[in-house]
């Protein structure tokens, strides 16, 4: 676990385990607290950024670089 600031200078508990494939690098879970009970958000390893965006059906992006995760879930009417 390694803690981070962000940029409105809260602490936040990012896992370097717990985490999900992008396209330009790994995306890891940030948690308010240490005992990971409380999801913060993603942390991008690729620029070292909190600043992202998932969707309803898992997509995750970063505003900063661009990495990408692809869907976890599919809406059955694209089938």
């Amino acid at each position: 676990m390694q803690s981070w600031s962000t940029d409105d200078g809260n602490t936040v508990f990012v896992s370097e385990t717990d985490g999900d494939k992008g396209s330009k690098g790994p995306f890891l879970a940030a948690y308010e607290s240490s005992d990971f009970e409380r999801r913060y958000g993603w942390f991008c390893t690729n620029c070292e950024s909190f600043d992202n965006a998932m969707d309803a059906m898992g997509r995750i992006k970063c505003n900063q670089c661009g990495n990408f995760r692809k869907p976890t879930e599919w809406d059955a009417a694209h089938e």
